[in-house]
């Protein structure tokens, strides 16, 4: 029975850190019953030894000095969650200062969120699910769907006053299309939430296994899978193995580089790439962080940028029209 008491604990992060700020990710796109923000609590799971573990922290301390006061679901496994802990938050390099000193529109945006680190999805299938979830609909309803799974197929986890869920691969891995599809997901995701399941269920995938491997590689791994493409293990790259890579292909992204950096001239994923090259091995960071202000609406264009021309009356009332027309 004692190793099913929890731990509550102190955990103090090198700051600065803008918890509320770098949680409010959750707050936009809804409760999916998996990573819990209510502007006090995080309340999510991580898996150990193939056991889904709960564990929720709050904020203690401030912006520069953040200590979160934790509470583990088991004692027996507060030395990992205190590591979990110590990594939900990509860390602040002296890549990304030295970025900040070459980039004027980092540096703005630094100085704007002071504190903004994008929060790492650590649990493998809880990250597939995530962008499978997302592809090419809004964070809203992505999260309605991913909370129906959670409530009809999930396990169900109590820490610290709070219930959280856990999906296990071997359950999903179980499903049929119709099950998930019942929840309103399309055939298709459901299909592909069942193969990114079976993969991990089967070893094919794992968080071991991929952290030892290039780019390149976990690319390879994760697209062999169907229905995963280079978007889903961009994402998987940048917010879970917190490599430097910027998922060029994701229409967030697009958008926000074309209105900081190419006078909102909306870029081709290559034309991503070419226009964040300078970003390096700040990559993950800044691709938060530049996120993050599109949702804050204080992107601003580079300053060296030219400014576009306002539209000619004939193109505005042009404009007018075709919008008129689309909404009919």
């Amino acid at each position: 029975m004692a190793a099913r008491v929890s731990a509550e604990f102190p955990v103090a992060l090198a700051g600065p850190i803008d918890v509320p700020a770098s949680l409010d990710i959750f707050r936009r796109s809804g409760d999916d019953m998996l990573d819990r923000w209510d502007g006090t609590w995080l309340v999510r799971t991580l898996r150990v030894d193939g056991r889904p573990i709960a564990y929720a922290f709050r904020l203690e301390g401030t912006l520069d000095t953040p200590v979160l006061r934790v509470t583990a679901e088991r004692v027996a496994y507060r030395d990992t969650v205190e590591n979990a802990v110590r990594s939900a938050f990509l860390p602040l390099t002296a890549e990304f200062q030295d970025l900040c000193r070459t980039d004027q529109v980092i540096a703005r945006l630094n100085q704007r969120h002071r504190g903004f680190r994008p929060i790492m999805q650590s649990d493998l299938l809880g990250a597939l699910v995530r962008c499978i979830s997302a592809q090419q609909v809004n964070l809203k309803w992505a999260s309605t769907v991913r909370s129906r799974l959670a409530e009809s197929f999930g396990r169900i986890h109590r820490v610290a006053g709070h219930a959280v869920y856990s999906l296990d691969p071997e359950r999903l891995a179980r499903l049929t299309i119709a099950d998930i599809r019942a929840l309103q997901f399309t055939n298709r995701k459901a299909e592909y939430i069942i193969n990114a399941a079976r993969a991990i269920a089967t070893g094919e995938l794992s968080i071991e296994t991929l952290s030892t491997l290039s780019d390149d590689e976990v690319i390879a791994r994760v697209t062999a899978i169907r229905g995963l493409g280079l978007w889903t293990a961009e994402w998987l790259l940048a917010r879970t193995l917190g490599r430097p890579r910027v998922s060029a292909g994701d229409l967030g992204v697009r958008k926000a580089v074309a209105a900081a950096y190419l006078n909102g001239r909306m870029p081709s994923p290559d034309q991503v790439r070419e226009a964040t090259a300078n970003w390096g091995a700040a990559a993950a960071l800044a691709q938060g962080l530049l996120l993050h202000a599109q949702h804050e609406k204080t992107l601003v264009p580079h300053p060296g940028l030219p400014k576009q021309p306002a539209p000619s009356a004939r193109k505005r009332a042009s404009a007018g029209r075709r919008i008129v027309t689309s909404r009919a």
